[in-house]
């Protein structure tokens, strides 16, 4: 996993919320549940051979692991707010054209913790948004991929 503990992340407001209720929902009911299977598995006696006792443990490393990495995206979250429509940044959707076989997509730039191919969501990160960040629509430009280097065109910025 990456240390997001001092790592700024970039999401969008509903992206924030889903966060923000995962959280809830393991404090609030996932947590107790497992608290009380420990202490129920606990009453049953020996705990060296009790099979349920050491699930239950190993549920609660899990949560609470999961816990800790939302609470670091909720205090390192940086808000994604609408670009402007001329420049590409985080949180532009965007249709591209590969220039060799003129096939075009559309994406949507989001932090990396928002990333979702079947949705169309690439990563802030990924070679196609390091290459078009911050430029305009007409341009062509180089992405350099660990598969190769190919050439886009920007046909649009929504």
């Amino acid at each position: 996993m990456v240390d997001d503990k001092n790592r700024e992340i970039y999401l969008t407001q509903e992206g924030l919320e889903n966060v923000k209720e995962e959280l809830k929902v393991l404090k609030l009911e996932n947590r107790p549940e497992i608290i009380r299977a420990i202490k129920e598995a606990r009453a049953l006696g020996d705990l060296s051979e009790n099979a349920d006792y050491h699930s239950a443990r190993e549920e609660q490393a899990i949560i609470e692991s999961r816990i800790q990495e939302l609470e670091a995206l909720v205090d390192n979250a940086i808000i994604i707010k609408k670009n402007r429509k001329d420049e590409i940044g985080i949180g532009s959707t965007i249709v591209i054209e590969y220039t060799e076989d003129k096939e075009q997509e559309e994406y949507t730039i989001v932090g990396s913790k928002e990333t979702n191919p079947s949705e169309n969501k690439i990563s802030n990160e990924s070679p196609i948004a390091k290459s078009i960040i911050g430029h305009k629509k007409g341009e062509i430009l180089t992405v350099d991929s660990p598969n190769g280097k190919y050439e886009i065109k920007i046909i649009e910025i929504k």
